[in-house]
């Protein structure tokens, strides 16, 4: 490290290699503005179970418009509108929010509705499935609902070798839809090694944002001296964004949920800094990080694009059609 670089300060002239694509996707994109235009629409309160994406600041900004979080059914009078997460629900929470009188707006990503749909196809011939993902994650929970009698977790790829099932059990394969995907392939490789007749689902159920992101993060992290992942803790994708970073090549990597948790230290030596986001940040976050770096003299900002993304999804269809009644338009 050159002498003349002060602890906590960038060497002159560095860069920012800036991640294409990252931030928002087409299922977020479409869970935030349906709470958004039910708030309009219906005014508040409107209620939302669980978070409707994984980022403390949207839904921070949805909660001081009127939007009410809330962890379970029972939170939520009798009689009110509840939209479901982009995470989505078991079938039990549907019959819950019926029993309850409540009005419901589902804005579970189309992706995630795949997968169940896939998991409720596998359990009716008969298949017991092998759900890669991570336990308590609201994904997660939704899919194992679909089928509970039929579905058994695996987190890791090392969880394999305890798995045991009787010979000749038809067996086939999910997953949640924000995970690395390296580590699910190499869970399915596994999988497939211990159990030949394995089946695998119609398509790749990770998600497309998930692995462009993942693509884009790669491409920046093998030139990077530091990579900065914006999201939330509690975001799946964010979170694999900083292990994919490091496994191609960063010297350091770390997440945060805005520019108030970045340690100057980072920043030491460093000449090449690699940004990007996980699919629920919007992009004023990492707007303010490439301020906040360009303040410390680095301010040579390129974007690396990997993908177009021009993928939008439809709003929920009991919303459009609320909103078709009231004469308002349902163009995202």
């Amino acid at each position: 490290m050159s002498s003349s670089v002060t602890l906590g300060m960038p060497s002159v002239g560095g860069q920012v290699l800036l991640a294409d694509p990252r931030g928002y996707c087409a299922g977020v994109d479409r869970a935030v503005i349906t709470v958004e235009k039910a708030l309009d629409l219906y005014g508040a309160p409107v209620y939302v179970r669980k978070q409707i994406v994984h980022n403390k600041h949207v839904v921070n900004n949805l909660a001081a418009r009127g939007a009410i979080f809330v962890e379970e059914l029972d939170e939520v009078p009798e009689g009110a509108t509840v939209v479901f997460s982009a995470h989505g629900v078991s079938p039990m929470v549907h019959a819950e929010a019926a029993d309850r009188s409540l009005k419901t707006i589902d804005a579970t990503c189309p992706l995630v509705t795949k997968v169940h749909h896939e998991a409720r196809r596998f359990a009716q011939e008969g298949k017991q499935i092998l759900l890669i993902g991570h336990e308590g994650h609201e994904e997660v929970e939704g899919t194992a609902g679909e089928a509970p009698d039929h579905i058994t977790l695996v987190e890791h790829p090392d969880d394999v070798d305890a798995l045991e099932f009787p010979e000749g059990t038809p067996l086939s394969w999910l997953s949640q839809t924000t995970l690395s995907v390296d580590e699910t392939m190499e869970t399915v490789r596994r999988l497939r090694e211990k159990f030949p007749q394995l089946e695998d689902p119609p398509s790749d159920d990770i998600c497309y944002a998930t692995q462009n992101r993942q693509v884009a993060v790669k491409e920046i992290a093998k030139d990077a001296d530091l990579v900065i992942v914006v999201g939330s803790a509690n975001s799946s994708n964010s979170v694999r964004l900083v292990e994919v970073a490091l496994e191609a090549g960063a010297a350091a990597s770390y997440r945060i949920d805005d520019i108030s948790e970045i340690d100057e230290a980072w920043l030491d030596g460093v000449t090449t800094v690699g940004v990007t986001s996980g699919a629920s940040v919007p992009d004023d976050l990492v707007q303010d990080v490439l301020g906040y770096l360009a303040e410390r003299g680095i301010g040579d900002a390129r974007a690396i694009r990997t993908a177009d993304e021009s993928l939008i999804f439809a709003l929920p269809p009991e919303l459009r059609r609320d909103m078709k009644a009231a004469g308002t338009s349902s163009k995202l």
